[in-house]
């Protein structure tokens, strides 16, 4: 006899730059391999820009943190100390500097909406796996096209077509669009995971936080 299969709607709205929306996506896949086959789930990224206005040539991160929350560099520096145990935990590799740019990722959200409305299922995920590798993982510029066009490569999408996209002005609106529609509905901070439009899971949680969300949500039918 067949066991029955839930599939939930699983919205991670994150951004390329945040370092926790690597780590919620590590916990989150961990979390969905443990429930398979019972649970499966449609992910779809949505966009989120944590420094919309940052420019072409991108910021020191230390500077910026300073600037944005006045925290000190002994504080960054433990925070690094954090989320470099918390990435090992749950299985992603940051870059063991640890310091680096803030860079624009407006382009890298335009390819993410790109590569749902074209290309066939699980190449959104594996774009966002390489870009968020590219950046935490090797210190690379998401607002590079030369990156942004190796990960495209790496997911098996259409470089010449994602060429093409990057050069115009395609899935622009697309994504303001939906930063637009995720802000109006609450969110403010990221990773925020929201499945079936209704339950919120916020930061980057380890797999059992999601496994043990999923099943009751799974449950509830």
């Amino acid at each position: 006899m067949n066991t029955p299969t839930t599939t939930l709607k699983i919205d991670f709205v994150s951004d390329v730059s945040c370092p926790w929306c690597a780590i919620g996506l590590a916990g989150l896949e961990r979390a969905l391999e443990r429930v398979a086959p019972a649970i499966t789930a449609e992910l779809h990224f949505q966009p989120f820009e944590l420094n919309p206005q940052m420019a072409a040539e991108g910021e020191d991160v230390g500077e910026h943190l300073t600037k944005k929350y006045g925290s000190t560099a002994a504080q960054q520096a433990q925070i690094r100390e954090t989320i470099r145990e918390r990435g090992a935990a749950a299985g992603f590799t940051f870059n063991p500097d640890g310091r680096g740019r803030i860079w624009n990722t407006f382009n890298a959200h335009r390819l993410l909406c790109w590569a749902e409305a074209e290309g066939v299922p699980g190449q959104q995920l594996a774009l966002k796996r390489a870009l968020m590798e590219a950046h935490h993982g090797r210190a690379e510029s998401p607002a590079d096209p030369e990156v942004l066009l190796a990960c495209v490569q790496h997911a098996g999408l259409d470089v010449d077509r994602a060429q093409q996209v990057l050069g115009g002005e395609e899935f622009a609106a697309d994504v303001r669009e939906r930063e637009q529609f995720f802000t109006r509905a609450g969110i403010s901070s990221v990773p925020a995971v929201i499945v079936n439009e209704r339950h919120l899971i916020s930061g980057g949680q380890p797999a059992e936080v999601f496994e043990q969300a999923l099943r009751q949500i799974a449950a509830q039918g």
